[in-house]
């Protein structure tokens, strides 16, 4: 099975969530990639939205696919955001922020009335954690945070993290998101326990955000080989 006709399929799905008039966040990634350019079609075709992206990146295919795009801080409200993950766990936990957007991607997430998340089958795990969680930090004093971040994980019942800067591939220099942050990537193949390792990843100074989504999304749509299955809790 193509990975991409599976992402195609949930994409096309997500479409029936979009009514005419909504406002919705645009999600970044392969996935959610696709889904912008399939509803750039649908507003070719007349269908009136606007979107708010969750990077930069986004903005520019939106653009490029025709959608009107409203700034954040000029919307009264976000009806849906349609966005990937890197990994979809029990009771749609996620971790996202492969891409280095996940501090966007939150703050557009949690003011929406619904996520949909969309993903192919590979996406789904019973366990959090083989995907390397990423954390957006400020650069200021990077070290001692990253220190502060791989205590977290023993004091929540994971195995300690291998905690890596990231690194911009072109450049070879630190990995700098759309907010100005670095991110380090936690590598500790299962976390034992998401929900609290969320809370004390927000109580170190220096952590911006994680890539832990934790009761954000509401639908799951995944693509298969011959169509998309949707998951609703």
């Amino acid at each position: 099975m193509s990975s991409e006709t599976a992402k195609t399929h949930a994409a096309r799905a997500a479409l029936n969530y979009v009514k005419d008039g909504m406002v919705l966040g645009l999600g970044s990634g392969s996935t959610a990639d696709i889904f912008t350019e399939l509803l750039g079609l649908r507003v070719a075709d007349g269908l009136k939205v606007q979107g708010i992206p969750t990077s930069q990146r986004t903005a520019d295919a939106a653009a490029e696919a025709g959608i009107p795009l409203l700034s954040i801080e000029h919307a009264d409200r976000i009806d849906l955001t349609v966005d990937g993950a890197d990994e979809i766990g029990p009771d749609f936990a996620l971790i996202k922020g492969g891409g280095g957007c996940l501090l966007r991607e939150k703050i557009i997430a949690n003011a929406s009335d619904l996520m949909v998340v969309i993903a192919d089958e590979s996406k789904i795990v019973s366990t959090l954690g083989a995907f390397a969680l990423p954390v957006e930090i400020d650069p200021f004093g990077f070290s001692i945070t990253a220190r502060k971040v791989f205590d977290v994980f023993g004091i929540t019942g994971s195995a300690r993290p291998a905690v890596s800067l990231r690194e911009d591939k072109r450049s070879g220099k630190p990995f700098i998101t759309d907010g100005g942050h670095y991110i380090l990537d936690c590598a500790c193949g299962v976390i034992a326990d998401p929900a609290k390792t969320a809370a004390q990843l927000c109580a170190v100074p220096g952590v911006v955000e994680h890539g832990l989504f934790i009761d954000l999304a509401r639908v799951a749509i995944i693509g298969g080989e011959h169509g998309a299955e949707i998951l609703e809790r």
